[in-house]
């Protein structure tokens, strides 16, 4: 039988177990703030804070852009930190670039809100553009980085199997597929990726996870059944630390007939689109990711 002195050192470590992660969740969140709430936003583009349902969320618009063609962005942030707050900017050079309305929604967050709220809130928003706003599914594409790339890949999968229309098509910008990070350029670019490492994407997706599997397909969307998505472009950074989270969902989706547009940038890092303030690389990228977006719309649209 455990002793009363160990039963109370037992509850005293896990209490410092919990500060010292909630201190670490919040440097984190912190930094994350810090690192994408960079660059200005045009004076000509259109920032309007609304509720999606009881979501906070922004429409992003920029000048002269088809009102009708939406792109419902969800935010990286390793399912535990990000807003729509510091994804304005970027959000705004993605209206520009695709000539569409730009939806950014604070869909919620671990450990506060562990899986499956951010799937959940994904496709509130999603029903919300046709429902309320009479988008047509065809003219709605998702997108989102990181994370947020992930949470796009489990959104279609939810839509699916929900057999709700699905948009046109989706954009995956180093989306995080795999939340039991197995794929091995977590050790192979372990040295090269400057922004995230694996003892933080480990910390993230437990939080996220919680005591669910992690190779759900509604969590690590690689594990899943990709079988009548719609077209995927898909961005990555040859020197990412889940660059094969990338990879081998390319080679997944395109087993399962999925159309696929795999645009590799060598040597950038985790997130280097978010940083086009700074760097050409940045909106060379966002341009690719818009003639994308543009394609699609308009293709879909000539269909119809």
């Amino acid at each position: 039988m455990v002793s009363k002195e160990m039963k109370r050192l037992i509850k005293m470590l896990k209490r410092m177990s919990e500060i010292a992660t909630k201190k670490r969740l919040e440097d984190y969140r912190n930094a994350a703030d810090q690192m994408v709430a960079i660059g200005e936003i045009s004076e000509d583009t259109t920032i309007e804070e609304i509720k999606v349902n009881e979501i906070s969320s922004v429409w992003i618009t920029a000048p002269e852009v088809a009102k009708d063609q939406v792109i419902l962005y969800l935010h990286g942030g390793g399912y535990v930190g990000g807003s729509i707050n510091n994804y304005k900017e970027f959000g705004a050079r993605i209206s520009r670039a695709s000539d569409s309305r730009v939806l950014l929604i604070d869909y919620r967050l671990a450990p506060e809100n562990p899986y499956p709220a951010a799937l959940e809130d994904a496709i509130v928003a999603y029903k919300w553009l046709i429902d309320n706003e009479g988008i047509n599914p065809k003219k709605i594409i998702i997108g989102g980085d990181s994370a947020g790339g992930g949470l796009t890949a489990v959104t279609l999968l939810k839509l699916r199997d929900l057999n709700i229309t699905l948009p046109s098509a989706a954009v995956l910008l180093s989306p995080w597929t795999d939340l039991d990070v197995t794929g091995d350029s977590i050790r192979r670019n372990r040295r090269k990726d400057p922004i995230i490492d694996a003892s933080e994407t480990f910390f993230m997706a437990d939080l996220y996870i919680g005591n669910n599997d992690p190779k759900n397909p509604y969590i690590s969307p690689l594990y899943g059944d990709l079988k009548g998505v719609p077209p995927l472009f898909i961005q990555v950074g040859s020197h990412e630390i889940i660059l094969d989270d990338s990879l081998r969902f390319a080679e997944v989706a395109k087993s399962a007939g999925v159309e696929i547009t795999l645009d590799v940038w060598e040597e950038m890092f985790h997130g280097f689109q978010l940083l086009a303030a700074w760097a050409p690389e940045g909106e060379q990228a966002i341009e690719k990711m818009g003639e994308f977006i543009q394609k699609h719309i308009k293709e879909e649209v000539q269909i119809i």
